[in-house]
């Protein structure tokens, strides 16, 4: 039972109609000296450069995720430029100098997300939108990012970011918790493979 905020980002489960995600992600360049962090669980887009940045909107009517977002960022490799050795993170530091930058991005339109809303969710929530609050914000300890789903955005609108498909079952129903956790997909019009629009 979650009672406490603990938000970790978007975490792949698996895929639309219970299929197993299988860890398949897409490399997507990270240009160098990228001014923002990018956590663990962040939504990130691809951006006119051809660069991936991470999506600092909520994904709302009032504040839409751009029409190049392509998924969640899971980690990145690049070499350092101080010790010129080769790197996996769990999180891209702000403003690191690295001409080799990848990030690695879960960018499956059909893959199912597990993310904590910031408040509680009743099983009428099932089916319907809802938005993300604090979407850059995270842990450099853990590289994880923070973002949580925001119960104060639900709403039936197709350009709302996301939409509620499940609740999360452990020993018992998450319905209800008083921080519930939901399991969520991208909607058409939130992510760049199904929205049709260009860059």
């Amino acid at each position: 039972m979650a009672t406490t905020a603990a938000p970790y980002g978007l975490k792949p489960v698996n895929l639309i109609g219970g299929q197993p995600y299988a860890g398949s992600t897409r490399q997507l360049k990270i240009a160098s000296g990228y001014a923002s962090n990018i956590y663990n669980g962040s939504v990130v887009s691809i951006v006119a450069a051809g660069t991936v940045e991470v999506v600092d909107e909520v994904g709302t009517n009032a504040s839409p995720f751009p029409a190049g977002t392509v998924g969640v960022f899971v980690g990145c490799t690049y070499t350092d430029p101080s010790t010129k050795q080769k790197l996996f993170s769990q999180y891209w530091p702000s403003g690191t100098v690295a001409s080799d930058a990848m990030a690695y991005v879960v960018d499956d339109y059909d893959c199912v997300f597990q993310i904590q809303g910031d408040d509680t969710l009743a099983q009428s929530a099932l089916g319907i939108n809802i938005g993300v609050v604090n979407p850059t914000a995270g842990s450099a300890v853990t590289g994880n990012s923070t973002m949580a789903a925001d119960v104060g955005t639900i709403d039936v609108t197709d350009t709302i970011a996301f939409k509620i498909i499940d609740f999360v079952n452990s020993t018992t129903s998450s319905v209800g918790d008083a921080k519930t956790d939901v399991l969520v997909k991208f909607n058409p019009k939130s992510h760049a493979y199904s929205n049709g629009t260009g860059i």
